[in-house]
């Protein structure tokens, strides 16, 4: 078999997409409480972003529960990326002055990140990278991270003083997504041995962190909550889907030919995208950026 293609440096990620029992409850929590705008809103459907350029970052679809709830695989978490440090003393400030619960505040070496939890039980980061000047990146382009206390008041006193910010701020991207995974063997093969990402850092034999070119993760992996959790079906709530964007259309032809060589299936979807379903029952579309 002829050496498989590397996904491209320039991927990144696009929007999350999450099957949500209450959805006004839910809307309500990322426009009012997270600091997204709804872009659009139906009976069953809405998409939320930064309205600056309308990008969705996040859709939720309503979906009826069924049965009583099973630990799964899905969602750790949605990490939304903040432009800067700065951008993330105004959203830290404006969740203390309205007194939201936060769930925990962590410096990574190479970010400092917010954790919470939506009314359904999904995680949420919201993180600004520091430069990469100071990521831990060793020689084998792997990048380390650490989990100590953020600087809380040093990145208060990086905010726009005087003022109250409560809506993200255009360029606000979906960093990354982690998963909670059945197996990481598993996860690895497909995400590295198959999509092309690198392995950016393993922490211990409980997590994985995953990434195109140079950041620190796209994807991180844990299995937290237990080896071999049942898969997750598309009808679950909790995590749907997620994307990744490709630069262009040769980088999207350049998986597809992963994909064959592999005899893997996958969607060809009407928007031009493709989709295929990681280990864990996560729908991952892969589509070429917009002009």
């Amino acid at each position: 078999m002829s050496e498989l293609y590397k996904i491209d440096k320039n991927t990144e990620l696009g929007s999350v997409t999450l099957n949500v029992q209450q959805l006004d409850q839910m809307i309500a929590y990322y426009s009012r409480v997270i600091g997204l705008d709804v872009l659009n809103q139906s009976d069953q459907k809405a998409d939320l972003g930064t309205k600056d350029n309308e990008k969705v970052l996040l859709t939720l679809i309503k979906e009826e529960a069924k049965g009583t709830p099973t630990r799964k695989t899905g969602l750790f978490h949605t990490a939304f990326l903040l432009p800067s440090r700065k951008d993330l003393g105004n959203v830290l400030y404006s969740y203390l002055s309205r007194e939201i619960p936060i769930g925990g505040a962590s410096d990574h070496g190479y970010s400092e990140a917010l954790y919470l939890q939506d009314p359904e039980g999904n995680g949420i980061e919201i993180y600004a990278d520091k430069p990469k000047e100071v990521w831990d990146v060793r020689p084998d382009g792997t990048i380390a991270g650490i989990t100590i206390q953020m600087d809380a008041n040093g990145v208060i006193e990086s905010r726009d003083e005087g003022q109250k910010i409560d809506k993200f701020p255009a360029g606000t991207i979906i960093g990354h997504v982690h998963l909670s995974v059945s197996s990481l063997d598993a996860t690895h093969e497909f995400y590295v041995d198959v999509l092309g990402l690198d392995l950016k850092y393993n922490y211990g034999e409980q997590a994985k962190f995953l990434a195109a070119g140079d950041y620190h993760h796209h994807i991180g992996a844990n299995t937290w909550a237990g080896e071999n959790l049942p898969k997750r079906e598309e009808i679950d709530l909790g995590l749907r889907s997620y994307s990744f964007v490709l630069p262009n259309e040769k980088a999207l032809n350049k998986v597809k030919e992963n994909f064959e060589k592999l005899d893997m299936q996958y969607t060809e979807e009407v928007s031009g995208a493709i989709s295929v379903y990681d280990p864990n029952g996560v729908k991952v579309f892969l589509e070429v950026a917009s002009n």
